[in-house]
């Protein structure tokens, strides 16, 4: 199956930016979906932004909308998540996640959705 790493995580100040990459290896020809999830300290996991591989649909949570920034590399198999503006409530492990069907641009941030998931990567935010 598929297998997804991110990169690009790291500490930053509040109002400075990072750049994350899922590298996507093996069978991904099946993939159609790449999203993001974070997950902060003891909150559920929640969608941050999501695009399919040719970006003619794509799909922001409200809290990051105008601060984020998803593109794709297909030549690559990998997906970016452009993070400006960053705040300290942006703190969490993201996730990048993969999947085999589009339903629609509404189901981008339905977890139920993506078949694989990468291991995630620490994004912190100091005030």
């Amino acid at each position: 199956q598929a297998q997804l790493i991110e990169s690009g995580g790291g500490l930053v100040q509040a109002g400075g930016s990072l750049r994350l990459s899922c590298a996507a290896s093996g069978p991904t020809s099946g993939i159609v979906t790449m999203g993001w999830f974070r997950q902060a300290p003891g909150r559920e996991r929640e969608f941050v932004a999501a695009t399919t591989w040719s970006t003619d649909r794509t799909s922001y949570a409200d809290s990051v909308r105008g601060r984020f920034t998803v593109s794709t590399d297909n030549a690559k198999n990998t997906v970016f998540l452009q993070m400006n503006s960053l705040k300290p409530e942006d703190t969490a492990i993201y996730y990048c996640a993969a999947g085999r069907t589009y339903a629609g641009r509404a189901y981008l941030q339905d977890e139920s959705f993506y078949d694989y998931w990468g291991r995630g990567t620490q994004v912190t935010v100091s005030s």
